[in-house]
């Protein structure tokens, strides 16, 4: 099906963008609010292929889509100026704090994952060639992959900057110019010379950007408020050159001279609580710098502890900072192990195979920190946990790391004592990979990443009441998307307690917002929707309280939902839920096993055979 025709022949038939006042979907439907319904044309639109029927009620005019719904709407939403700034502020609003800071960062980090990794392998690769001696790093051959697998985190300021401006739907090439000019030439001359600067007397603390995370980020986020309210106060006459003008003389300095040093203050806080620890016990400052190390480097302020680092070797011909944080790089490798063992998902291993491969061989482990770790929350604290054990046990040995390399398997001579170290780094790997394989990771996006769904269906299985009440048979469902069985095959019921229960083994695939409907993958691989009450996605969820999540696994008889059947009855709402099966011709029978009267939770209602 294609959704954006099917998208674009919709908005057509209701009478086009200016008849539509404003556009809302449910759990299977489009709800439209036109100027004039006489200018749609109602037939038509039933004979679309993906359209499973048209209901005109309480004002609305709704076509009823089914499952895909929400990829429908998102077309007409996308390519019209129908509610556009309405359905952001509710998006905004319905997005927690935390989840919002992952899913920028997520939104960020993704669409790079293919060069990250890309890059990673090939760094892998030359450093392979390199230690056969197939390649010095007198040829050109190494010069030119060198660059290439170094060339995505050296101007990683600029790709983030581009990618975190198409998320905020900010100007991304604007934001490319901001990043780049942390990168420009004349602006890196002062900081590789060690040079004293001031932007008009104001003194510039000098730092190099390359391979940042921090600074880049903080100036995107705020250039996306800036350009926003320049677009506000500047005439649209003189806009095309003011604020793009204006964004630039202003980021660009203020990067120079805020965002970037503070980075620099939190990094040299950082490195003094790092000696004032390792001065009291080498244990516990290992186990902080394995634990921490991870979210140093994402945020760029590993930068801060190299002339420390440089200082050691100078000093010692050793250091052991960089010999406790090699901890968080195998709790790092140990989590893409275990989560490429873990993922039933294609794309996920094609990731997190190479992402191992690339931090054994190469010690190079950002595919693994942007292409996992900052996308699934939950591993967050297996890095922790991970990286502080390891940390805490090179602590303990008094680990050393006798040059300045990457760690992978080619360096492990470095470190001494080098046998013991090397233990200690199985350990953590192995703890890493195990922690994954028994609490599974958690994805940042909104639907499954296929970990969740059943990979073997069942034939047949019988489904339960989820719901104590009075049968009540579809064809008498006063909403006729329900009552032709164009939703699909089931029964409905009028409840006479407000609690919902899973009716079956399966997945809760989607939980709407509102809270008004609910849609379980089962077993059989049926996609059971339990849509409580009619037009109850006009409550907005009041009166609705949810009791599990989407994607959790379910079992008959675990509560979904709480919902006040009195207060919903009182704000002129029916409460009949209708249970049906939406993809119904998958199966070759779906009969009812108990047709009317009474009935209680877990009471045996349908069966069903593919």
């Amino acid at each position: 099906m294609n959704t954006k025709a099917l998208a674009d022949n919709i908005v057509e038939q209701v009478g086009g963008e200016s008849n539509i006042v404003s556009l809302s979907h449910c759990a299977t439907r489009l709800r439209f609010r036109l100027i004039d319904e006489k200018n749609t044309n109602k037939e038509e639109i039933k004979k679309m292929q993906g359209i499973l029927s048209v209901v005109e009620s309480g004002g609305e005019f709704q076509v009823v889509v089914g499952n895909h719904v929400e990829e429908v709407y998102k077309e007409i939403i996308s390519n019209t100026s129908i509610n556009r700034s309405s359905q952001e502020s509710t998006e905004k609003t319905k997005t927690r704090p935390l989840d919002g800071v992952f899913n920028l960062i997520s939104g960020t980090f993704t669409p790079l994952l293919p060069a990250i990794v890309g890059s990673g392998m090939l760094k892998a690769l030359v450093i392979i060639l390199t230690n056969l001696g197939w390649l010095t790093d007198k040829d050109g051959a190494y010069s030119i992959l060198s660059a290439a697998g170094n060339a995505i985190f050296y101007f990683l300021p600029i790709l983030i900057a581009v990618s975190l401006a198409v998320k905020l739907k900010a100007n991304p090439y604007v934001s490319a110019v901001i990043g780049a000019a942390l990168m420009e030439p004349n602006f890196t001359a002062l900081s590789q010379a060690g040079n004293q600067s001031d932007f008009f007397g104001i003194p510039v603390m000098l730092v190099t950007y390359s391979s940042q995370v921090f600074p880049a980020f903080i100036s995107i986020i705020v250039f996306s408020y800036v350009e926003r309210w320049l677009k506000k106060v500047i005439h649209k006459n003189l806009s095309l050159f003011l604020v793009p003008m204006l964004s630039i003389g202003i980021l660009v300095p203020v990067t120079a001279l805020v965002f970037g040093p503070f980075g620099v203050y939190v990094g040299n806080g950082i490195a003094w609580l790092i000696n004032f620890l390792m001065d009291t016990s080498g244990w516990l400052s290992g186990a902080v710098i394995g634990a921490g190390f991870t979210f140093i480097v994402v945020l760029g302020l590993h930068w801060a502890l190299f002339p420390i680092v440089m200082a050691n070797f100078a000093a010692n011909g050793y250091d052991t900072i960089f010999a406790m944080s090699a901890a968080a790089n195998m709790a790092q490798i140990g989590l893409a192990i275990g989560v490429y063992l873990k993922s039933k998902n294609r794309e996920l291993k094609q990731a997190a195979g190479p992402a191992a491969l690339s931090g054994i061989l190469a010690g190079v482990t950002e595919p693994i920190v942007y292409g996992i770790i900052l996308r699934y929350k939950r591993t967050i604290p297996y890095i922790i946990i991970a990286g502080a054990v390891g940390g805490a046990i090179n602590g303990f040995l008094g680990a050393r790391i006798n040059g300045s390399v990457l760690t992978n398997i080619f360096s492990l001579s470095v470190f001494s004592p080098t046998i013991p170290v090397i233990i200690s780094f199985l350990i953590t790997i192995i703890l890493a990979a195990v922690l994954v394989l028994a609490f599974g990771y958690e994805s940042k996006e909104n639907h499954s990443e296929n970990d969740n769904t059943l990979p073997e269906t069942k034939t047949e299985e019988q489904i339960v009441s989820p719901i104590k009440g009075d049968l009540v048979p579809l064809s008498e469902v006063p909403d006729e998307a329900f009552a032709t069985e164009a939703m699909g095959k089931g029964i409905a019921i009028q409840p006479t307690e407000g609690k919902l229960y899973s009716p079956v083994k399966g997945v809760v695939s989607r939980l709407f917002p509102t809270l008004h409907a609910v849609i379980i993958t089962t077993e059989s691989g049926a996609e059971l929707l339990i849509h409580v009450g009619l037009n109850t996605v006009k409550l907005k969820g009041q009166y609705f309280k949810a009791a599990v999540q989407e994607q959790a696994e379910v079992q008959p008889g675990d509560l979904l939902l709480d919902f006040d059947i009195n207060a919903i009855e009182e704000a002129g709402y029916s409460v009949v839920t209708p249970i049906v099966i939406t993809n119904s011709f998958d199966f070759s029978e779906i009969n009812l096993l108990k047709e009317d009267g009474h009935t209680d939770k877990g009471t045996p209602v349908l069966h069903i055979r593919r």
